[in-house]
């Protein structure tokens, strides 16, 4: 089989050509040079920006795919040139979006299924509100572009399958979410929280991700259809960070203080970032049913992050950055 990935330099990407090639496939990348990264010889590089139409079409030249994974599309301008590109040339598509297209939806509950996809868009947000303004953009492009593909797929058959994923926690995010929980827990310094109800979490491992990709590539199964990709638990934001504690071997403390307190000493998303208001919750019962899909424990992929972790060199990320404002704010707030 011959592969292409759009992007494939960061998070999933490394993960996907190295699963790629230990299946025996060929395997090409299409990404701008921006992001280092090494890989192996065998591996086919084509340059440009996928949101140059003439650099894509010419790095693709008149090569054929059996696969080709979309892990950079994020709007429908983007999306409409893929139709013209790759129809005809290719045995299936398959389209790396999010659950955020759910949350900009009207009147839906957790977890999100696949059929609560279609209906009306919630209004725009103030621009002023910068965080719910760029998160409502983001859901509505990404749906944008989906709504490209399934006209696609209406209209001339175009072999897409889309993946709708929550927060996925691996190895190489490079948002580094779970990284800074693992970095306040290291320093034994309480983890500051909004205050207010957490939404429940229900991410998944990277790796099940890449699993659900290489099933759908190896089969001719769910053409022209979406399938949420998400871990079997949902657990509130406390028990995952009991857990990673556990897991570590220290105590789990916590301090609440108000949303808006944090948001003006611009110590969000960074100081929680599973405290963010935008983030999906979506039902997987699709995919293991049509699929066979299979998902790690929650446990067992915290452990094998924390081992992973715990192995490399300690980093600096921009989301600890302010840990010093984030022990001051603490320590203000615990009685005497």
């Amino acid at each position: 089989m011959r592969a292409l990935i759009i992007g494939g330099t960061r998070n999933l990407g490394p993960s996907l050509v190295s699963a790629l090639l230990r299946a025996e496939h060929q395997v090409s990348i299409f990404h701008r040079g921006i992001t280092q990264i090494d890989l192996p010889k065998q591996v086919e590089r084509l340059y440009g920006d996928r949101s140059d139409e003439r650099q894509l079409r010419s790095a693709v030249g008149n090569r054929e795919f059996d696969l080709v994974v979309d892990t950079t599309l994020y709007n429908g301008a983007d999306a409409r040139p893929v139709l013209d590109i790759f129809s005809g040339r290719i045995g299936r598509y398959i389209f790396i979006s999010t659950g955020q297209v759910y949350l900009v939806r009207t009147g839906l509950q957790r977890p999100f299924r696949e059929p609560d996809y279609p209906g009306p868009v919630m209004p725009a947000p103030l621009e002023s509100n910068q965080m719910d303004y760029k998160n409502w953009v983001y859901g509505v492009e990404k749906r944008a572009a989906e709504d490209v593909l399934i006209r696609g797929w209406e209209d001339r058959k175009f072999p897409f399958t889309t993946l709708r994923l929550p927060m996925v926690n691996s190895e190489r995010d490079h948002y580094d979410r779970l990284y800074g929980y693992w970095l306040r827990l290291r320093d034994g310094g309480p983890i500051l929280l909004p205050e207010g109800n957490d939404l429940p979490l229900r991410h998944v491992y990277g790796e099940d991700v890449i699993q659900s990709i290489l099933r759908l590539a190896e089969s001719k199964l769910g053409l022209g259809q979406a399938y949420n990709v998400s871990q079997d638990e949902t657990v509130s934001l406390e028990e995952c960070l009991a857990a990673l504690a556990g897991l570590m071997h220290v105590s789990l403390r916590t301090v609440r203080l108000p949303r808006g307190k944090l948001g003006e000493a611009n110590l969000l998303p960074g100081c929680s970032p599973f405290s963010d208001p935008w983030m999906s919750s979506v039902d997987n019962a699709r995919g293991k049913a049509e699929l066979g899909m299979k998902y790690t424990p929650l446990s067992i992929y915290l452990a094998k992050l924390v081992s992973y972790f715990e192995s490399r060199p300690v980093r600096q990320i921009e989301g600890y950055s302010r840990r010093p404002l984030e022990l001051q704010l603490a320590s203000n707030a615990l009685p005497e």
